[in-house]
């Protein structure tokens, strides 16, 4: 504290300005004249509002006015009588005045400048036809003759003051109307002229019916129907970018907008201030600040009516249509368009009215546009715990020696203040990019326009298709994606990432292909650059991001058929891995379970770690409960931390009139709850150092140091103090509660500056705490899971590649999956209960040799796609260090697990069903190795029989001998469970069923398929197709034509269906390893080892070694 206080001593608190110079003055300039064309009709002749220059433009559903509009007198009465009882014209719309002043002479008429004697007055009686007929004589003035004066008018009782009959009039305000449903105030205020004395009012004069329709409108409370612009340039036949490219051009800009010269230079000072800005933010939602109300014009008013029931009035900016609201209601609207996919800017007013004048002489307010909210970059609101990510693509111009492209790419999170930077790898199927995509889970993604393959944008958009909140914003090429080195030159001119905990080209290393990533980034910086977001560029963190770093590999596909995040019946959390593991407190905890489960590890001493951990947290239950009442009383840490990083040397915003000190409020708040929240982060962290969890969490994550004079638990204790000090009125033990109320100075920026600053000079030491506090939360989740849950859960024994013998010497074992009991961890079973338990055995294992691949028959939901499901999940909860869902698990490390799972189709991408199934395996057979887990179910049947039975024959076969990995098959081709029903490489299993009668006498027709969903020895003899379809409510008779065509097709080619049986005994599997044989014994001894087939020769050796020796130890 006393080297804070020195500091402030050097700075001298500033005099209060005068808050209320003013404040509720709106921009004289909005009040545009309208220019006059040609001479006045004088059949139409138009009624010049009193309009006083002082007083406010109102929007649209603002608060009551200061004072109520002066009609008519107290003791005015309409001659009912005279009209025989019916409502008069104006009986409608009595409700809506308010009277004002008894006193008030109703006669008096107001006094107009220039040679018009006759101006429209109400006096006298409403009902007599003499009052109306002066709307006539009225009609002789024309509209540059009739001037009025707001001074005058004041003094001159009770007049009708109507605008221009070319404008609508302001809706009426809420508080000036009873609270009636919408629905039935348009019904009411709808105009009343059903009967015939109205007739001649409407009849005797245009300027009644223009009167009439000034007042009831077309819609109620003066809502504008016509949505066509007034500006010819805005038309969408006209409309121009600001290149003059019409929209179907292929480089039209739709973020800018072409405004004529000689258009801009007759605006008003506030129209340029607001054109300028908006034909370069065509994309973006402009509000334009005027006084102490923020207003949308045009297209952006569409949206704000649209969106949020906004009425459309016509005023503002050049009498365009407009919507507004007051300031106090701005953050609230900006949330809600923001939530709804909109970006939305603000044009603050720099000045006050008075300080303009006292300046410059006149009244025109500087504005800028001060920020700009996006999906995609939003810090504040309600933006949910998940991390809010805005992502910058780059595909290189070059290809790779194997045929594969190169993409950079960059992402940043506003709210945590951090960047990524990295490049990947990919071939024609976009795996790589697919698991981008997920593991990041942009909101908005960033691209060029031409600078992308075709593939690539399929992937985009079908990654995409499950997330309508994902925004593609595709970018020029020549100004938003520029080259390395100008990247490198824009960094080091404008001092981005400066502040990073390390160098901004230190992020690079772990890069392959620098420019190509640098250009991603430049792409990201320029986005930002665009929506005023220079200080997150100046004080970010940049890291480098790597999709496969030395984990687990999961590409795009295999996330989704798993349903790692998101499931496939409506794309929401339920049923899926993360929602599982899910029982983290903290919003920063639940984004770190998300970078694990993306990044399972892949070193076997690391996972042991993370169950050590676990384990002996789940045999202290009291330890979980003790972290998780510290956990809850926790803010989200990361976010808060950022948001004050963001602040150091930004006070910018402090200086706007009318919000500067509700942003310094905001500021201390943010700066309170983080030192609060730090303090809880660190109680806790001491109290598991005194219980001895040091040892294992520090293997884990590097524990910060806390103790001793250069500890963080004494540094914070001053901030602490700085806070209650300097900030009394802040009540900081409630901060987590909610907001509370304080007022600030202006000297207080000056030491929230300083404060911030200071705390700053430690950011690494904060981050290592939340990142700490994070890893707890995970690991705590993870004991929660295995100790709350419906079956028998076990820790896994992750076995290396390679072991040593005692003797020293290093040997090599091949790859095995023991699972006993293996259970689905999140599916249910009949009833709700617990899913039947199945054995899975897989690999070479201490009992001896095992087949590694695993041919699953069984009829149509028989329970092989859960089955498939949950082997792929057990592995993925175990290299995450996690217990898994079983009694006994031993498992060999796995590098990559592949999917193929299912029959879909891809029509908005282009892609049928076959060639999506064609597509997974090819990425399959290119990548697969001898350590990965590779998932296939169903393959070939999204063709013709043959065809199908063709691919799937030989894509097994080319797994099982050639890539030899742990393989599971689920198929309906039985033929090959006849081919293969001998391979020493393959084991046959099926997913058991019964069969139960429904009456008491049997019979064969009068059965009831009953699924068992256990795992059984052998393949199973047919799918069963048939009695699914009954179950799935198929006609009978249907299904009895079917089983007779089943039955006539049996027997026209039965002799090849009885040829097949004994293929088990000798198949095409046997043939060509006899000739492979034959060919093996004529090669010479000199040539032997020099050819490449060598290796399949030795695998039909053992192949016919191994068949031979089965046959030997077959019973008589």
């Amino acid at each position: 504290m006393q080297r804070q206080k020195t500091i402030l001593s050097f700075f001298q608190k500033p005099s209060k300005a005068d808050n209320n110079s003013g404040g509720d003055r709106r921009d004289s300039h909005f009040l545009s004249k309208k220019h006059n064309s040609g001479a006045t009709d004088l059949n139409q002749p138009a009624v010049n509002a009193a309009v006083d220059s002082s007083v406010e433009i109102r929007g649209t559903d603002t608060p009551p006015e200061k004072v109520p509009r002066q009609i008519f007198p107290a003791n005015f009465k309409a001659n009912e009588e005279t009209r025989g009882g019916d409502s008069s014209l104006f009986s409608s719309i009595m409700h809506k005045f308010v009277k004002v002043d008894n006193g008030q002479d109703v006669n008096r008429r107001n006094e107009v400048h220039g040679d018009c004697s006759n101006v429209l007055s109400i006096s006298g009686k409403i009902g007599d036809s003499e009052t109306f007929s002066k709307l006539g004589a009225a009609s002789q003035c024309s509209e540059k003759d009739i001037v009025s004066n707001s001074n005058g008018i004041a003094n001159q009782g009770p007049l009708l003051q109507i605008e221009n009959v070319d404008d609508i009039p302001s809706p009426e305000t809420p508080g000036m109307l009873p609270v009636v449903p919408r629905l039935k105030r348009i019904q009411e205020d709808s105009p009343k002229v059903g009967d015939k004395k109205d007739c001649f009012l409407l009849n005797s004069s245009k300027r009644v019916k223009l009167l009439q329709d000034s007042i009831t409108g077309v819609k109620s409370h003066g809502e504008v129907t016509d949505t066509t612009s007034k500006f010819e340039w805005l038309d969408p036949s006209q409309i121009r970018d600001a290149n003059k490219r019409r929209p179907g051009d292929p480089l039209y800009d739709k973020k800018t907008l072409y405004i004529p010269p000689d258009v801009l230079k007759k605006m008003s000072a506030s129209q340029k201030q607001y054109w300028t800005v908006k034909c370069q933010y065509m994309d973006v939602l402009i509000f334009f600040k005027v006084g102490k109300f923020y207003e949308l014009y045009e297209i952006d008013a569409e949206i704000g009516h649209n969106e949020l029931d906004w009425k459309i009035t016509l005023s503002g900016v050049g009498k365009c249509r407009q919507v507004g609201l007051p300031e106090s209601g701005i953050d609230d609207a900006v949330e809600k368009l923001v939530a709804r996919g909109y970006k939305v800017g603000r044009i603050e007013q720099l000045e006050t009215s008075e300080q303009a004048k006292a300046k410059r002489g006149n009244s025109i307010i500087p504005r800028k546009l001060v920020h700009v909210v996006t999906p995609s970059t939003a810090v504040d609101g309600n933006i949910g715990p998940d991390a809010v990510h805005l992502l910058s693509i780059k595909e290189g111009n070059f290809e790779l020696n194997n045929g594969s492209v190169v993409y950079g790419f960059a992402f940043v999170d506003c709210a945590a203040l951090r960047f990524w930077v990295g490049s990947i790898n990919d071939d024609a199927s976009c795996a790589a990019m697919g698991a981008l995509l997920l593991q990041v889970s942009p909101k908005e993604v960033i691209y060029e326009s031409r600078g992308i393959c075709k593939e690539a944008q399929k992937a985009l958009r079908k990654y995409s298709l499950g997330s309508a909140a994902l925004q593609l914003t595709p970018a020029v090429p020549a100004t938003d994606f520029v080259d390395s080195s100008e990247v490198k030159r824009l960094i080091q001119l404008k001092g981005y990432f400066n502040s990073s905990s390390s160098a901004w080209n230190n992020a690079l290393d772990g890069v392959m292909l620098h420019d190509v990533a640098l250009c991603a980034l430049g792409g990201l910086i320029s986005h930002l650059s665009r929506l005023m977001l220079d200080d997150v560029l100046r004080n970010g963190d940049i890291l480098p991001y790597q999709v496969y770093r030395d984990c687990l590999k999961m590409d795009g596909q295999t996330l989704v058929n798993l349903e790692i995040f998101s499931n496939n019946a409506d794309g929401g959390p339920s049923g899926t891995l993360f929602k599982y593991l899910d029982s983290c407190v903290t919003s920063f905890g639940k984004r770190l379970l998300r970078s694990w489960i993306c990044h399972p590890l892949k070193d076997v001493e690391n996972i042991n770690h993370r169950l050590n951990v676990v384990e002996d947290l789940m045999a202290h239950s009291e330890i979980i409960l003790v972290i998780a009442q510290y956990l809850r009383k926790l803010p989200d840490l990361e976010r808060l931390l950022g948001r004050v990083k963001a602040k150091v040397q930004a006070s910018a915003s402090l200086a706007l009139p009318l919000i500067g000190k509700k942003i310094l409020k905001q500021q201390v708040k943010v700066f309170g709850s983080l030192v609060k929240g730090i303090r809880i982060g660190i109680d806790l962290l001491m109290l598991l150092q005194k219980e001895g969890y040091i040892a294992l969490l520090s293997k884990i994550f590097k524990f910060p140091m806390l103790n001793g004079s250069d500890g963080l638990d004494k540094f914070l204790t001053q901030f602490e103090a700085a806070v209650a000090s300097d900030f009394p009125n802040y009540q900081i033990a409630n901060l987590i509660c909610g907001y509370q109320n304080h007022d600030v100075t202006d000297s207080d920026a000056e030491t929230l500056s300083i404060l911030i600053e200071l705390f700053i000079e430690k950011a690494k030491q904060w981050s290592e705490v939340v990142h700490a506090i994070s890893c707890i939360d995970v690991l705590r989740s993870f004991a929660v899971t295995a100790s709350m849950s419906c079956g028998p859960m076990s820790r896994p024994l992750i076995l290396p590649q390679s072991i040593t013998t005692a003797l020293g010497q290093e040997t090599t074992r091949g790859p095995v999956l023991k699972i006993k009991g293996l259970w689905h961890p999140f599916a249910l079973g009949e009833s709700g209960g617990l899913p039947v338990p199945n054995d899975m055995l897989l690999g070479e294992d201490s009992d001896g040799y095992h087949p590694h691949t695993l041919l699953l028959t069984g009829p149509n939901m028989g329970g092989k796609s859960t089955l498939l499901r949950a082997t792929c999940l057990s592995i993925i909860l175990a290299q995450l260090g996690c217990f898994v869902p079983g009694e006994m698990c031993v498992l060999s490390l796995v590098d990559i697990i592949f999917t193929r799972l299912g029959a879909t189709d891809r029509i908005m991408t282009g892609e049928s069903t076959f060639l999506v199934e064609c597509t997974e395996t090819a990425s399959v057979l290119q990548n697969a190795t001898k350590d990965s887990l590779v998932i296939l179910d169903e393959l070939g049947r999204g063709t013709s029989t043959f065809d199908g039975y063709a691919i799937a024959y030989a894509v097994f076969r080319h797994l099982i001998e050639k890539v030899n990995c742990r393989l599971l098959f689920a198929t309906h081709y039985h033929p090959l469970t006849k081919e293969f029903a001998s391979h020493p490489h393959v084991k046959l299993q099926h997913m058991a069923c019964a069969f139960k009668s429904n009456s008491e006498n049997y019979s064969e027709g009068d059965q009831e398929l009953v699924f068992l969903y256990r795992l059984a020895s052998g393949a199973c003899p047919e799918s069963y197709g048939l009695q699914v379809a009954i179950m799935a409510g198929i006609p009978e008779k249907v299904v009895q034509a079917a089983s007779h065509a089943g039955v006539v097709m049996k027997k026209s080619i039965g002799e090849s269906f009885k040829s097949s049986e004994g293929r088990s005994e000798f198949s095409s599997l046997h043939e060509e390893w006899l000739k492979s044989v034959v060919n093996f014994s004529q090669i010479s001894c000199s040539n032997f080892g020099d050819d490449d087939d060598d290796d399949d020769a030795y695998d039909t050796l053992f192949c016919l070694w191994h068949e031979i020796k089965s046959s030997h130890r077959l019973p008589n």
